[in-house]
């Protein structure tokens, strides 16, 4: 979503299972005009969803962008899914700004993580 070159790379921490993870991979259109700063007004807008856990961003050089958000239960999903601006930015996102996109909601049950001291 937003470029944030300047803050560390670190992935989303492990979570106790069990939770949620939505896989959001996209192609884009050439043309993204306005697409920057929905963008950062979503990643913003979800943090306020209650059991919003964090999210993951990558990009292939050619092109494929995935993004990985991840939610304490279907409640905070639900809660995201249906909220009035994020579907007003989903329908922009289909009109605009992606060629094409798949959407995975999966539940984790096994999670764990590495810190190199």
């Amino acid at each position: 979503m937003s470029n944030q070159s300047e803050a560390p790379v670190t992935p989303v921490q492990a979570f106790e299972p069990p939770y949620y993870a939505v896989v959001f991979t996209t192609v884009r259109t050439q043309d993204q005009s306005g697409y920057g700063e929905t963008s950062a007004r979503m990643e913003d807008l979800v943090k306020d969803v209650p059991g919003y856990l964090g999210m993951d961003h990558a990009q292939t050089p050619g092109g494929l962008s995935i993004t990985v958000g991840y939610f304490r239960d279907a409640d905070a999903l639900t809660e995201w899914r249906t909220n009035a601006e994020h579907r007003a930015a989903q329908k922009r996102g289909r009109a605009e700004w992606y060629e094409n996109y798949t959407l995975h909601v999966a539940k984790v049950e096994r999670s764990h993580g590495f810190v190199r001291e």
